[in-house]
């Protein structure tokens, strides 16, 4: 075991040593290497790809000659995962692929290799034992690049979706006191939240006395989506606001009927038109030509 963990050292000591020994040279032949693999991207500069590979380098280094162990993810290693975490969200946010982004790191492994040959290849053994070292850290490395990609962009994602569906539930004014949701789509529980807390924040800022929610966008309505909507017309009455539900087609009213869905005492109308219609008349205003 002792072996072991000597020629392991023996193999960290000497990629350290070549780095810090050949550095320039290393980090020429790395960003070309670089450029190569993102020739078709005109996204990212010279100067920011020879700042990264330059900073990765030098913290590469005095990890491995600080003889940290070789899981990526000890303490030891947390200057190199901020750093490439750092580099994975802005590759990500900048419209990089997976492969790309680990491919800033992969691609340092054939300059440390043809370096190591040159110093230590009449021993073959050692030889074996630092490519298997770099080997190892690298790839590690690598999927690290790869995990924090995927994360940023399944978080740009959720943002993206939720800035969506905040977009797609407008609350428009149709007359002081009177308010309008048309929804579109299909009414689930994310959806219903972003819904609710948009009516609830017009009927305040408003000052409305009703709100007509239009589902003539609404595919289909099923028991849950049934429940969604007297959720947010209970919501709106603790408001000081009634609601009024249009776009009751036909197939809709056979479904609420079929599902024994109890809409209570909620006024529902066949159209937007109709809706705002009865609105009118509750609020004791009327509509005259000139």
């Amino acid at each position: 075991m002792k072996v072991i963990e000597l020629e392991a050292s023996l193999a960290e000591r000497t990629v350290a040593d070549i780095i810090e020994r050949d550095q320039s040279e290393l980090l020429s032949e790395w960003i070309r290497r670089q450029k190569e693999d993102l020739s078709t991207r005109q996204d990212i500069s010279d100067a920011e790809l020879q700042a990264d590979s330059r900073k990765l380098l030098g913290v590469l280094r005095d990890t491995i000659k600080s003889d940290a162990p070789t899981d990526i993810r000890s303490a030891d290693w947390a200057r190199v995962r901020d750093l490439l975490t750092d580099l994975s969200r802005r590759r990500a946010l900048q419209g990089f692929t997976p492969v790309e982004t680990a491919t800033f790191v992969l691609s340092l492994k054939q300059p440390i290799f043809d370096r190591l040959v040159a110093a230590v290849g009449s021993n073959m053994k050692l030889l074996t034992e630092q490519i298997w070292f770099v080997t190892g850290f690298l790839d590690k490395l690598a999927l690290f690049t790869t995990e924090v990609f995927q994360k940023t962009r399944e978080e740009l994602i959720s943002r993206q979706q939720q800035e969506m569906m905040e977009l797609s539930t407008p609350v428009v004014e149709l007359w002081h006191g009177v308010l309008a949701l048309p929804l579109i789509g299909t009414l689930d529980s994310n959806r219903t939240q972003v819904v609710m807390q948009n009516l609830l924040e017009a009927i305040v800022s408003k000052e409305a006395d009703i709100a007509i929610i239009d589902i003539t966008g609404v595919p289909t309505v099923d028991t849950l989506v049934a429940q969604h909507l007297l959720k947010t017309v209970a919501a709106a009455r603790l408001m000081g606001a009634e609601c009024i539900i249009s776009g009751i087609r036909p197939q809709i009213a056979q479904t609420i009927i079929h599902l024994g869905v109890d809409l209570g005492n909620v006024i529902t109308k066949a159209t937007l038109a109709d809706a705002f219609r009865i609105a009118l008349r509750t609020l004791k205003l009327t509509v005259t030509s000139a």
